[in-house]
Order: C-alpha cells, then structure tokens, then sequence
C-alpha cells in the first residue's frame, strides 16, 4: 500500500505517493530521477549516497523515505547555485585532484558540506572526522583534506 510524503528536495516541495519498504535514497534515484547520489553498498558503510537533511549529513540508504515527512533533503544537484554551475566545494575538489574515479565524490562533497556549515574554519581534525563515513578507494584522502581546507581557507 502506497503512502503520502511530503518534503522539501534541493528546495523544491514534493507531494508523492512511496511504497513504505524505499529507502530516502530509492526514492530519490527512481522516483525523482536525482542520480548524482550513488548507491554503494547499501548498508551505510560507504557514504556515497550521503546526502544533508536538515543540516546534518544522513547516509541516505539507511533511512526510509517516509522518515522524510516535512524534512529537507538537499542532494548534489542541489548544491549549484545556478543551472549549469558547479558549487564552489565540487571547484576545490577539481583544483586540488580530490575527484578520480567520481563514485565517492557526491556524498563526499555533501559531507564537506556539512563540515563547513558546522565550522567556518574547521581543523584538520575536524574535516577527517567530518568524512570518516565516506570511503575513498582512489585518492588517499589528502587531497580531498587539501581541498577542503583550501575552502576553510578562502572564507
């Protein structure tokens, strides 16, 4: 039996009818047709389907989506200030080499989101314990801290 979500994505309202078993991240894959939050292992282990509800980074595959009534859910297409720009964090991941392979990359860089909304100038410490739940098999993590500084850095 289907049930009524109502809840906010990257700024818009949304009305629609969910089987009560999807996940926040089933339903924003195939439902809403927002496929820059990856599906990794399924279990919350690897962070790339991270996404920020509000204000706080959620391993959308561990949440169902019916949990998201009256919240605000804010994916990697949201993050853009404007249709066909990047946001200023997917920037600094381009300049420092912090993106290969790219799977990681957007719940990385809504985890890096969240750091910086916490912290205006967030240490060291706090940027690695900010994506301890992002697994990155290609890059070491040091530029993705590079990165991230670099925008502590630049505020």
């Amino acid at each position: 039996m289907m049930k009524k979500l109502n809840f906010v994505v990257n700024n818009r309202k949304y009305s629609i009818e969910v089987d009560p078993r999807k996940t926040l991240l089933d339903v924003l894959r195939e439902d809403l047709k927002l496929t820059g939050t990856k599906k990794g292992c399924g279990s919350g282990e690897c962070g790339a389907c991270t996404v920020v509800i509000d204000g706080q980074n959620v391993n959308s595959c561990m949440v169902f989506a019916l949990d998201m009534e009256g919240k605000e859910v804010i994916t990697i297409e949201g993050l853009a200030p404007k249709s066909g720009e990047i946001h200023p964090i997917q920037q600094a991941f381009v300049d420092h080499g912090a993106i290969q392979c790219g799977f990681c990359s957007p719940g990385m860089i809504m985890s890096t989101s969240a750091i910086l909304e916490k912290h205006e100038k967030p240490t060291e410490e706090q940027i690695r314990e900010g994506i301890s739940g992002n697994l990155c098999r290609c890059t070491g993590y040091v530029k993705i801290v590079d990165a991230i500084q670099s925008l502590a850095e630049n505020k």
